[in-house]
C-alpha cells in the first residue's frame, strides 16, 4: 500500500516545483518516530514530489501524521519505493538462473546413458541430479573456508567479493554450464546415431552418465554463487523495514524465471516444428536437437551477463563495496555505527541522506571530507 500511494501522491503532485535542496521543512517526515529529519536524494527526483508538503494547515494532521496518505507521503516510504526501483533492473537479471535449471533435460539424457556402478546397480536416472546439490554444498564450504581466508592470507588484508560482484560471478558459470550442455548433448546425440539409437527412445548409449557431471556441478555452483549473491545484495541494500520484501525478492525471481522457461520452451517448440517437421524439442531425446535448444539458451545467456553488465554500472557502488572503500581508507573495521549508516541512511533513520549523497561522492572522487572542506 505504501508504494502505490508514493506513486500516487507523486502523480497528483506533479505539477508542484522541488523546494530548494536540503530544505528539510518543505518534506514530510515521520513525527511519531524518535528520529532526525532527513530529505530526499536526487536519485528519482519526480518522485520527491509526493513528500512535499503544499500547505501545512491543510495537509497535516495536529498529531503529526499526513491527512491524506494518498496526497502526502513521508521521506522514508518515498525513499523505500526508490531502493525497489533501483534494484528491478538486476533482480531481473536473476531471472535467468531459473530459465538455465527450468530448460535443462539432464533426466532424458540419464536415461539414454549407461548408469550402472556395478553390473548388479543401477543408478536411477532422477538421482544424479543429487550431484547438483553436492555441488552447491561443496563449493560454500570451499568458498568461506578455503577460497576467502587464502585470498586474505595472500594479500595480507581481508578480502571479499561484493553480493554484486558475486551475481555476476554466478551469472557467467550459468553462461559456462549452458555451453557444456550443449557441447555434451551434440557429442552424445552423435553417439546415438552412430550405435543405431537414432529412433530407438530406450536404447542406452555405451556411455557413462557421469559425463553428465561437469554441467551439473557447474549448474550447482552457479545457483550457489548468485542465488545467495542476491539473498545478500537485497537485505544489505533494503532497509530494516524492507526486510519481509528483500526475503521475497528472489522467491519472486524463480518464479517468474520458471514462466519465462516455459514461455521459452513452447515457442521453440512450436517454431521449429512447422510445416509439419519434427522440430528440436520431440520425445526422442535422439531424433531431437536439444543441444541446438541448448546453445539458444546459452545466447540468451551471454546477452543476460551484458545486460548485467550494464545493470551493474549504472546502478553504482553498493553498501558493501562503500563499507570496503572506508574500511581500506581509514585502515579499520567499518561496523554498524554512523559511519556505515552514512552509506545507507535508509538503514537508520537518524542519519540524514545528505551524508549518504556525501560518503557517495567522497567514494567516487577519492577525496576525504577535510580535503572538500578546504576546498
Amino acid at each position: 500500500t505504501g508504494f502505490a500511494q508514493v506513486t500516487v501522491a507523486a502523480y497528483k503532485n506533479r505539477k508542484l516545483s522541488l523546494p530548494p535542496k536540503n530544505s528539510v521543512e518543505f518534506y514530510h517526515h515521520n513525527k511519531s518516530s524518535d528520529h532526525d529529519l532527513v530529505v530526499p536524494t536526487d536519485r528519482l527526483r519526480f518522485l520527491n514530489k509526493a513528500c512535499v508538503i503544499r500547505d501545512h494547515e491543510q495537509d497535516i494532521a495536529p498529531d503529526g501524521t499526513a491527512i491524506n496518505p494518498w496526497r502526502l507521503c513521508t521521506v522514508n516510504q518515498v525513499e523505500e519505493l526508490k531502493a525497489i526501483v533501483r534494484v528491478i533492473p538486476l533482480w531481473s537479471t536473476g531471472i535467468m538462473m531459473s530459465l538455465h535449471i527450468g530448460g535443462s533435460f539432464g533426466l532424458l539424457q540419464a536415461k539414454s546413458l549407461d548408469r550402472h556402478i556395478t553390473s548388479h546397480f543401477e543408478v536411477p536416472a532422477g538421482s544424479l541430479m543429487v550431484i547438483m546439490v553436492v555441488a552447491i554444498f561443496l563449493w560454500i564450504v570451499l568458498y568461506d573456508r578455503v577460497l576467502i581466508p587464502l585470498a586474505s592470507k595472500i594479500r595480507g588484508k581481508p578480502v571479499r567479493i561484493s553480493a554484486k560482484r558475486r551475481m555476476g560471478i554466478g551469472l557467467l558459470v550459468s553462461f559456462l554450464q549452458l555451453v557444456t550442455a550443449a557441447t555434451f548433448e551434440s557429442i552424445r546425440r552423435k553417439k546415438a546415431i552412430k550405435e543405431g539409437y537414432l529412433n530407438d527412445t530406450h536404447g542406452v548409449l555405451k556411455m557413462s552418465a557421469l559425463w553428465l557431471a561437469p554441467q551439473l556441478c557447474l549448474s550447482g555452483i552457479a545457483e550457489a554463487i548468485n542465488g545467495i549473491g542476491q539473498n545478500e545484495f537485497y537485505y544489505t541494500e533494503f532497509p530494516r523495514s524492507m526486510s519481509s520484501v528483500a526475503a521475497s525478492l528472489g522467491g519472486l525471481g524463480m518464479a517468474v524465471g520458471n514462466l519465462v522457461s516455459s514461455f521459452v520452451f513452447i515457442t521453440i517448440k512450436n517454431v521449429t516444428s512447422k510445416d509439419g517437421k519434427d522440430g528440436w524439442i520431440t520425445d526422442n531425446i535422439n531424433k531431437g536437437r536439444f543441444d541446438k535448444y541448448y546453445w539458444v539458451i546459452a545466447g540468451v545467456s551471454a546477452l543476460n551477463l551484458v545486460y548485467y553488465l550494464v545493470c551493474s554500472w549504472a546502478y553504482g557502488p553498493t553498501v558493501d563495496e562503500l563499507s570496503e572503500a572506508i574500511t581500506e581508507e581509514n585502515g579499520s573495521k567499518v561496523e554498524d555505527s554512523t559511519e556505515l549508516k552514512n552509506v545507507n541512511p535508509l538503514f537508520d533513520d537518524k542519519v540524514s541522506v545528505s551524508s549518504k549523497e556525501k560518503k557517495l561522492t567522497e567514494f567516487k572522487n577519492g577525496l576525504k571530507e577535510e580535503e572538500l572542506t578546504k576546498d
